[in-house]
């Protein structure tokens, strides 16, 4: 009842919250808490599909008001509620999730808790290895924040794993430890647990008399701690050892005492049982009363010159609330019917929605492992592409080599172009807010296109509104996408023809403003039926036009999709043989100055001279490119296949930066890092994967790699990384 009360003054907290600011501000509030504490409310009275719901409310709601704090608790929350349902691989994701922004800010306890929380899941799926690396994670935290009974609690789950893994010996030195204990209010419980533990595990080595004082030992401290249910347990099993060892006075003796508290917690039990029954015997006799006065006041009346009319009315009354007492119970027939009905839809809800939720998580797994096959011998065909342009090749040579790379950028274009649609499909998509440009964005599109254009004799104009502010606040690199996708499509379509990119505003306040962008061409144009079809996916009007000017037919999907999801709508005017005039509207925040600059280029050439690198990869072909465009900035690199080999040689060399690939034979990349940074937690460990699902970058720096670099690389993207990584000062993983 506490706990209700208290939410219903939540509630009503925020509702004049809400009230008093007009309902113009829903963050006003800290609504992240809100619906954290509404999520755990309705964990702990076991209705999941609300404690989900809220949850995932709260996450949403921590991450537009960019509170870390926030957001890692709602994930932790949702963790916990996954816990209870015993689906602890969605739990494990989101306590990872939830670590990876708790390690963001200052450590605290429910950080400590979310390394626990790991360790009993993955103790639940039997990898007792990584429990206990998990529950190690929580004692560092809990020994960071001075939190000693926290460290015990941990400490004595530890010997109940070793204990799983018939490590005996590990756990009876973890539990001796813990009988050790001072006592305390804090330590009774748990000193008493390590002793009746203590005394299971010798009364199953037939230690009788080691057991014997193990377990009297629990049970006096749970009678000083007053824990009835502590008592009822240690009683129970000292009267079976005693019983065993054929004593049979003792064994009845704590048989007796098991049997007594055993009745005390019954009686507690019966005696709330009959505290209710009192209050429902009181309010029935008040019930009785009340029905006795209205039958004297009802004699009274009947002794009155108006008896009779009282009568009348009586039996009118009577008639009535016959009628509404037959009405209510047909209602209450046909409403258990429908409600029958709703559960039964409701179970029918749930089952469609999990082989949809199953079937979206095959489908996202079956990307990740195509990407990840054609991706590998997509890296070879570039890297060997591009090792022998630089190489000065042939001139007979030169055409085949570009060919070679044209098609193996376009195979990699259909892969991205492919992802990017089931990214924004399952939501795994954010918008950024940050400050760019967007006059330099426009123009360095606009510069990097300019080769393009020229092939086909093309003017590419630009032309910006001087009203447009400066800088805006939003997501540059999915306005440049959607950009490059028309502008494309334009300089595709367009022989000896102009494309014309406009920026006009259209609104402006002190904070916001509205913009009108044009993409417009004097191309081929667009037939009328065809016009609303060309955003779907795999569309391109006609095969002739596929045939004669190639594609994929996934780019005006992937831009109508992004200008939707930063609130947009875009829309076309076409004329066939005259061109095509793709336009859409944005609303962004007025931004601050920023200052710009080439984010691959290289500061110092020399970071790279006589660096000595460790390249783990298991494919020759990627060796062998990975490690000549390593030398070519003089780099020094040391080759091994596996990531037993790669622990091995890390424990005795010494090496300026590690190269790990992720999908390696035997322990694959994460599990090899997570080894490495039990005996070295300083050398950069970066991760080298085709894997290009953007949340997987989080679990890969979980598992304690500083950095993430996607196959097929771009060689300056490439070197631009490991220059950072090793001018980066050293950071204690």
């Amino acid at each position: 009842m506490y706990k209700k009360s208290l939410l219903l003054l939540f509630n009503l907290f925020c509702l004049l919250g809400f009230a008093s600011n007009g309902f113009e501000d829903e963050t006003t509030i800290d609504s992240s808490f809100y619906y954290t504490e509404t999520a755990i409310y309705y964990k702990n009275n076991r209705v999941f599909d609300k404690a989900l719901e809220n949850a995932n409310k709260a996450i949403v709601f921590s991450k537009k008001t960019l509170n870390n704090s926030n957001l890692a608790s709602a994930y932790y929350t949702l963790g916990i509620v996954y816990v209870d349902l015993r689906k602890y691989d969605e739990a494990i994701e989101r306590f990872i999730r939830a670590v990876s922004v708790f390690n963001t800010i200052e450590p605290n306890a429910k950080l400590a808790l979310a390394y626990y929380n790991l360790g009993i899941c993955y103790m639940q799926k039997n990898n007792y290895g990584r429990a206990e690396s998990y529950f190690n994670k929580a004692n560092s935290v809990y020994e960071s924040i001075d939190l000693k009974n926290g460290k015990n609690m941990v400490n004595l789950q530890k010997a109940l794993l070793y204990i799983e893994k018939k490590e005996i010996g590990t756990a009876e030195t973890t539990l001796n430890e813990l009988a050790q204990l001072g006592n305390g209010k804090d330590t009774f419980s748990l000193k008493a647990e390590a002793f009746y533990q203590l005394g299971i595990i010798k009364a199953g080595k037939k230690e009788n008399s080691l057991a014997l004082s193990y377990l009297n030992k629990a049970y006096e401290l749970s009678v000083e701690n007053k824990n009835v249910e502590q008592q009822l347990k240690v009683a129970k099993k000292l009267s079976e050892l005693y019983d065993q060892m054929t004593q049979v006075n003792n064994s009845l003796a704590f048989l007796k005492i098991h049997l007594k508290l055993k009745d005390s917690l019954d009686a507690i039990a019966l005696s709330k049982k009959q505290n209710l029954i009192s209050e429902q015997v009181k309010v029935g006799d008040i019930m009785r009363d009340m029905e006795k006065l209205d039958k004297e006041k009802k004699e009274q009346e009947k002794a009155g010159k108006f008896s009779k009319l009282i009568n009348i009315l009586s039996i009118a009354l009577i008639t009535i609330l016959s009628l509404l007492s037959l009405s209510l119970y047909k209602n209450n027939i046909i409403r258990n019917k429908s409600n029958e009905l709703l559960r039964e839809k409701n179970m029918e809800l749930e089952e469609a929605k999990e082989r949809i939720e199953k079937a979206s998580q095959a489908r996202a797994e079956f990307l990740s492992t195509v990407s990840h096959e054609l991706r590998t011998p997509l890296n070879a065909i570039n890297g060997i592409t591009h090792i022998l342009l630089e190489e000065k090749p042939k001139a007979n040579q030169v055409e085949y080599l570009k060919s070679l790379k044209f098609s193996g950028n376009y195979l990699l274009t259909y892969i991205n172009d492919i992802l990017e649609i089931n990214r924004i499909e399952s939501n795994n998509i954010e918008i950024e807010k940050i400050n760019f440009d967007i006059r330099e964005l426009l123009q360095n599109i606009q510069n990097s296109l300019k080769e393009q254009a020229s092939q086909n004799d093309n003017e590419f104009v630009l032309k910006i509104d001087d009203a447009v502010p400066q800088v805006l606040v939003g997501d540059p690199t999915k306005l440049s996408q959607i950009f490059i996708n028309l502008i494309n499509n334009a300089l595709k379509f367009t022989q000896s023809g102009t494309i014309v990119v406009s920026a006009n505003l259209f609104n402006k306040d002190e904070e916001n403003c509205s913009l009108g962008f044009e993409v417009e061409d004097t191309g081929i144009g667009i037939p009328l039926e065809k016009q609303q079809s060309i955003f779907d996916s795999f569309s391109q009007g006609s095969v002739e036009i596929n045939r004669k000017y190639g594609g994929t037919g996934l780019g005006l999907t992937i831009v109508k999709r992004l200008v939707s999801l930063m609130n947009g709508k875009i829309g076309v005017k076409s004329e066939v043989g005259v061109g095509s005039t793709f336009y859409f509207d944005l609303t962004f925040k007025i931004g601050e100055a920023i200052v710009t600059k080439n984010v691959n280029e290289i500061m110092d050439e020399k970071v790279f001279i006589n660096k000595k690198i460790l390249l783990v990869e298991d494919n020759k072909i990627n060796q062998m490119i990975t490690k000549k465009i390593l030398e070519k900035k003089r780099m020094i690199a040391e080759l091994c296949e596996t990531g037993e080999d790669a622990i091995d040689m890390m424990r005795k060399n010494k090496y300026d930066l590690v190269l790990m690939d992720v999908h390696l034979p035997g322990i694959n990349g994460t599990i090899a890092t997570e080894e490495i940074r039990k005996f070295d937690s300083v050398t950069p460990i970066i991760a080298l994967t085709a894997i290009s699902l953007n949340e997987n970058r989080e679990m890969l720096m979980s598992f304690g790699m500083t950095d993430v670099i996607t196959k097929p690389f771009n060689p300056d993207n490439f070197y631009k990384i490991i220059e950072i990584n090793l001018m980066a000062e050293p950071n204690i993983v």
